[in-house]
């Protein structure tokens, strides 16, 4: 057989509303958290008994935004500039022959609410509204290979970006109680650069916007300093 059909097992509730913004790996944001709801065919709690027992978990899941865009053979990784091109299985770009992701990220916790059952995660690069295909515990001794090496992606991304905010933003951060580390959170995913490759290039200061959670979120950036300048509710 060369056809298979995947069924949801469940969705993401994601504080990334727009893909702009989201980490580019699991993990580089600790303060993204996330639910992960099941769907009504898999919402029972012993599909998950024992899974309480991993602190992480990996999530294979479908790139739903841009599934119908189909796939392309080479690719160019922001982590090279977008100025270089790399087969896409020698990437863990979106645009692939099937759409599948994987991520490793943190179970915080498993709840069942008004007959409800979700994952509670954090360190999540997924968009909201994510189609989760299968979940697997994260298994250190066999998953955590300490000697492998990464290619063109072999050291964690760092950037020497600071973020300053506003007067204005703090006193809206601080009026907020929903997420007591929006400040970490927002920085965070302005520290890793969220801008285009061919963005980082240019000259002269930049404004951006995105939203996060349901917040409008917008700053300048001046070389490596980000400026946050107003956060407004959607």
């Amino acid at each position: 057989m060369s056809d298979y059909q995947l069924t949801a097992i469940g969705h993401i509730h994601s504080p990334y509303k727009q893909k702009f913004a989201i980490p580019r790996q699991p993990r580089l944001v600790p303060q993204a958290k996330a639910k992960l709801v099941f769907t009504a065919d898999f919402n029972r709690e012993e599909f998950v008994r024992g899974l309480d027992e991993f602190s992480h978990i990996w999530l294979l899941f479908r790139f739903h935004e841009t599934a119908d865009k189909g796939y392309s053979a080479m690719v160019r990784p922001p982590r090279l500039g977008g100025n270089e091109r790399k087969g896409v299985f020698a990437t863990r770009a979106t645009f692939r022959p099937n759409a599948i992701g994987m991520s490793a990220v943190k179970l915080e916790g498993i709840e069942y609410k008004n007959g409800q059952l979700s994952l509670l995660l954090a360190g999540i690069d997924l968009l909201d509204g994510t189609p989760i295909l299968d979940i697997k515990p994260y298994l250190p001794y066999s998953d955590a290979m300490l000697d492998a090496s990464a290619g063109f992606a072999d050291t964690r991304p760092e950037t020497d970006m600071s973020v300053e905010f506003s007067q204005a933003s703090l006193d809206f951060i601080a009026k907020q109680h929903s997420y007591p580390e929006l400040q970490d959170f927002i920085s965070n995913v302005l520290k890793q650069d969220p801008r285009p490759a061919y963005k980082k290039q240019q000259d002269g200061e930049q404004s951006y916007g995105m939203t996060l959670y349901d917040f409008n979120i917008r700053w300048q950036v001046n070389d490596d300093h980000n400026y946050v300048s107003s956060i407004e509710k959607n």
